[in-house]
């Protein structure tokens, strides 16, 4: 029976996650920073899959909050097999609207964070010649639109650049890029989403199906769905110019309200 450590397990998509592969029969360690939700979530998928379930709480957004992760990560006696490096968060508001405090919490989410604990994560698996880690980003990464939007083409960027050069160790890696998926993540940002169109939004429980569909044929980029494939397509190809107006429009659009 394989681990698998999930971050921001307790909602969303970690939470997804979570279901899924605690009904597929993989023992989890669930790291979210509130340990009540987290004792709960534990229980529910123990007693409903039979599977161990770990609780690890955390910030992210702190060193003490990443050390703590990462040292799970590199424990030899106890090994995760898959990485699911899913924390993470937006801010409400237009640049130099949103204080820098918050600019720099959501880099130490997005980046630090995801660079420490796929690094550790990695250098134990690649011992073992096995392992996976799924780095979740946005299909915000293909756009211009700010921090969240720079922060998540980082993301992928650095996943595909470390599979490459994990290419032939047995270690996967794969970047995820989402679009609007109903979860909590808007309303923690305190973000409208009534303006969204129906049509855009995604199932977190299909979307998993899909991103380890993804994992096991091999992939490094998941875009799980057809529409997002599309408009991902499409930002790759649309002058730059034009695609920051018509982004930005968009932003203000079906962004924060």
């Amino acid at each position: 029976m394989t681990t698998a450590l999930i971050t921001g397990s307790t909602a969303g998509i970690g939470a997804a996650f979570a279901r899924r592969l605690a009904a597929d029969g993989h023992n989890l360690v669930l790291v979210a920073r509130d340990t009540k939700r987290l004792t709960e979530q534990a229980t529910e998928l123990h007693d409903r899959h039979g599977i161990e379930a770990e609780v690890l709480t955390a910030d992210l957004a702190t060193d003490d909050g990443i050390d703590a992760v990462a040292a799970r990560l590199r424990n030899r006696t106890n090994p995760v097999d898959l990485l699911i490096n899913n924390a993470g968060f937006g801010n409400k508001g237009r640049y130099l609207d949103v204080p820098m405090s918050d600019e720099l919490r959501m880099i130490k989410v997005h980046i630090e964070a995801v660079l420490r604990l796929t690094s550790a994560a990695t250098g134990a698996m690649r011992e073992r010649g096995r392992g996976g880690v799924v780095n979740v980003a946005s299909v915000a990464a293909f756009v211009p639109r700010g921090t969240y939007g720079a922060s998540k083409a980082w993301v992928v960027q650095f996943t595909q650049g470390v599979a490459r050069d994990l290419a032939g160790s047995g270690v996967r890696l794969m970047a995820l890029c989402p679009g609007f998926v109903r979860t909590e993540f808007h309303q923690r940002a305190g973000m409208g989403t009534d303006n969204i169109p129906n049509w855009m939004w995604l199932d977190a429980d299909k979307l998993v199906a899909a991103a380890l569909a993804d994992l096991d044929r091999g992939k490094t980029l998941s875009v799980p769905d057809p529409r997002y494939k599309a408009l991902t397509g499409l930002a790759k190809v649309a002058p730059h110019g034009l695609l920051g107006g018509v982004t930005s429009k968009t932003g203000r659009k079906y962004g924060p309200q």
